[in-house]
């Protein structure tokens, strides 16, 4: 935890000084050391760009990371990622239709939300599949797992076709959103962004920890956890609000942004072990470090441009979910 919260720093600190506008944190602070001031438009890009867009990518980099760990202790499947319980699909739904049909609402509703629109939209969407999907996989009060990954492939199916469905309507300017967005970005980040989704990643982040114990009980099996004197069903039920409101939370802000909720939980169990006491932890730190150090790459290689950042975590993640798929193949031969 020690060298991760270090490495978090320093990723912290190499992303505040990195862009194309030239804009240097190490003169900033020079400038206040020796007590004059900071130019207008030093402090515009600092104060107002980059410090948001920090705290986006260190609250979703973390969101996305814990989840995966949740999800994959919940499933007891390595390969389980937050999109097995439809929030990404539903989420993406959202936004689609907020992009594609928000010209059809009301123009009072339309004022009110403004630039909010896609976010609400998008966490709505992520909120009511998981809800869905939970009620389909629950018969007398328990929750089938099995159910819900299936569930929760049938889900992100359907809300794939909508949103083609959506695509297909699309106009060209729209396409360019919809395209962008789906990709992920960190770009439109602001401090009523940040304002918005802090409150919902911060809590699930909180109540992670106190999955620790059950989850790890859990990697045994249903009964034998029941056993241990684990609540496995009222552990279930957290677990899945808690990541519908992370992810959600997440991918309104940032769009779709992939295989940080496979390779961090992953990348930590081979150096530290399956404890979840020490994993989520962990997990939160080594995600939020990963997403800035991605999203340094989108700002960096095609400056003044940005490639989106899901490009990014897909050219690296890719090759290691692939890594990750052979190293587990037995557990795939059923």
């Amino acid at each position: 935890m020690v060298a991760l919260s270090l490495l978090l720093l320093v990723t912290s600190v190499l992303s505040l000084g990195t862009g194309a506008s030239g804009t240097s944190l190490w003169g900033a602070l020079s400038n206040l050391l020796r007590g004059e001031e900071i130019a207008a438009r030093d402090a515009v890009i600092l104060l107002d760009i980059r410090l948001p867009r920090l705290g986006l990518g260190i609250l979703v980099g973390a969101a996305l990371a814990v989840s995966g760990a949740v999800m994959q202790g919940l499933f007891r499947n390595p390969l389980a990622d937050p999109g097995l319980v439809g929030v990404s699909a539903g989420a993406g739904l959202g936004a689609i239709g907020a992009i594609v049909l928000g010209g059809l609402l009301p123009l009072a509703v339309s004022e009110s939300l403004g630039f909010y629109l896609v976010p609400v939209s998008a966490f709505l969407g992520g909120w009511g599949t998981t809800l869905l999907l939970y009620r389909l996989s629950t018969t007398r009060g328990r929750t089938s797992v099995a159910v819900m990954l299936l569930g929760g492939i049938a889900i992100a199916a359907l809300a794939g076709a909508l949103s083609g469905i959506l695509i297909y309507l699309a106009d060209d300017a729209q396409l360019r959103d919809l395209t962008f967005w789906g990709l992920g970005s960190l770009a439109g980040a602001t401090w009523d962004k940040l304002l918005v989704a802090g409150p919902l990643i911060g809590l699930a982040l909180a109540a992670s920890p106190f999955l620790a114990r059950a989850l790890n009980g859990l990697a045994l099996g249903e009964g034998p956890a029941a056993h241990l004197g684990i609540p496995v069903q009222k552990m279930k039920n957290i677990a899945v609000l808690m990541v519908a409101a992370a992810t959600g939370a997440a991918v309104a802000v940032s769009g779709g942004i992939g295989f940080i909720g496979i390779v961090v939980p992953h990348l930590l169990r081979l150096v530290i072990g399956p404890d979840h006491r020490f994993l989520l932890p962990n997990a939160a730190l080594l995600g939020a470090s990963l997403l800035i150090l991605a999203d340094m790459i989108s700002r960096s290689v095609v400056a003044p441009a940005e490639l989106p950042i899901g490009i990014v975590t897909a050219t690296l993640g890719g090759p290691f979910f692939l890594w990750i798929l052979l190293r587990n193949r037995s557990l795939l031969d059923v």
